[in-house]
């Protein structure tokens, strides 16, 4: 029973008893009301006891898995009974604000850098820190059947506008430089580039029509084996770094046993699929 019903239902309970202990009624009803209190005295304890044992906790979560995450959200609250609040945001920025203080128990890297610099300085739970997935980049379009499966369309240079994450802040825009590097296309591109400061950013440019294609993680256009809007080519993983994606839990999640059982969960299998299935390796 939700804990808004319980309430409401001792609430009632309360008015009840008050007719109870009328002179003319109290004996009568004295066998009754003690069934009611054991009863609300129960679903009390049963509503305390659901408190003490969920508990919230804050995310720090790359921007290419904000839409992984909110569909893991969803069991993993189910199963557990705990709350997740996640935060998105460029993994960069993310670090900085771990760095000056900001309230995060774990967080979803975008690479396995930055959460083992956290390590080395200090701010994360010794033995914490693991892969939860590895990253796949696309150059994606909007449009329908404009970028072709070998990713051809870069070197044809038929387009206005390319959009990258910046490469300072986000693990994919590094990426991105690095394919464009490994193909000869760095200086014929340099004067195209649309910077977002998030790869979120990155593919807002391309769906809003700002920028005719862009870099993007396949997570953002892809969903059960298929694209989901527009037309992409998938990136080798030889023309660039591995994206390995590190989850670790922040010395403000210590004590959390959510922030526990959020870990423990990426790591089971329901996780893994919904992960699977929005084009991330394992």
């Amino acid at each position: 029973m939700p804990n808004r019903y319980i309430f409401k239902y001792i609430a009632i309970r309360l008015i009840q008893w008050r007719a109870f202990f009328s002179p003319r009624s109290c004996f009568m009803r004295s066998t009754t009301l003690r069934a009611t209190l054991t009863f609300s005295a129960l679903a009390l304890a049963a509503l305390v006891a659901s408190s003490a044992f969920a508990d919230e906790v804050q995310v720090a979560v790359a921007a290419n898995f904000t839409a992984p995450i909110q569909a893991i959200a969803k069991d993993f609250e189910k199963d557990t009974g705990h709350t997740l609040v996640a935060a998105f945001g460029a993994t960069g920025q993310i670090y900085t604000q771990i760095k000056n203080g900001a309230p995060f128990e774990v967080f979803l890297s975008a690479d396995d850098t930055t959460p083992a610099k956290l390590e080395q300085e200090g701010h994360t739970v010794k033995g914490s820190r693991f892969t939860y997935a590895v990253g796949t980049l696309a150059l994606w379009s909007a449009k329908e059947g404009y970028v072709d499966s070998k990713g051809e369309v870069l070197k044809a240079n038929q387009y206005q506008h390319l959009s990258i994450a910046n490469p300072k802040t986000a693990p994919y825009g590094l990426a991105a430089t690095q394919v464009l590097n490994k193909l000869g296309l760095t200086e014929a591109t340099q004067a195209k580039l649309v910077e977002g400061q998030s790869i979120t950013q990155a593919y807002q440019f391309v769906s809003t029509g700002n920028a005719e294609l862009g870099f993007v993680a396949l997570s953002q256009v892809y969903k059960d084996g298929k694209l989901t809007s527009g037309s992409a080519w998938i990136v080798p993983d030889s023309l660039h770094d591995p994206i390995k994606q590190d989850a670790v839990i922040l010395t403000k999640g210590k004590d959390n046993a959510a922030a526990k059982a959020l870990v423990e969960y990426l790591k089971g299998p329901k996780a893994a699929a919904i992960i699977k299935s929005f084009g991330y390796q394992l």
